[in-house]
């Protein structure tokens, strides 16, 4: 079983992954946590997370390597989030290729995955080419990941809309 959430910041998407997460564990889940300290507002959003999901998960912070971090857990994980994930690949020099073929493996394996992913590409095109390319790489990996799970949320204002 595999499923996505995908909306804006600050949508709701991260609570209601939660929320399916729980649902759908027959032990206490996983929650990959792939959000890595940067400053203190960045602090401030990791700790807000932790507080939110409580004692309700065993939480694995891994900024890079997802597949063998998911290979290893033996109930459902969810992946918070995969646009974190993509920046943290950028910022260390991996191509498209590299993520793409990281998600393909998840996306074949038998092992449960809820993703959380920000919809980035609904704005105006950046003027500067690194955000550019992020947004074309979140775009492409979004539909990769979209296209192989059962299920798709649309998150708007805390609403999940079922897309898939």
């Amino acid at each position: 079983m595999k499923a996505l959430f995908i909306g804006g910041i600050k949508s709701g998407k991260s609570l209601l992954a939660e929320e399916y997460t729980i649902a759908n564990a027959k032990i206490k889940p996983y929650y990959l946590a792939t959000t890595e300290f940067i400053d203190n507002e960045m602090n401030d959003r990791i700790e807000a997370h932790k507080l939110q999901r409580e004692d309700k998960f065993i939480t694995i912070e891994e900024p890079l390597f997802l597949y063998d971090t998911i290979f290893k857990q033996d109930d459902i994980v969810l992946v918070e989030c995969v646009s974190m994930w993509i920046n943290n690949m950028l910022y260390r020099n991996r191509d498209f290729s590299e993520i793409a073929a990281e998600v393909q493996k998840i996306m074949a394996s038998e092992k449960s995955v809820v993703f959380v992913l920000n919809d980035v590409g609904a704005g105006i095109i950046p003027d500067n080419a690194l955000a550019r390319k992020y947004i074309d790489i979140s775009g492409k990996i979004s539909q990769i990941i979209a296209k192989k799970c059962d299920s798709v949320f649309h998150v708007i204002a805390g609403i999940g809309t079922k897309i898939k």
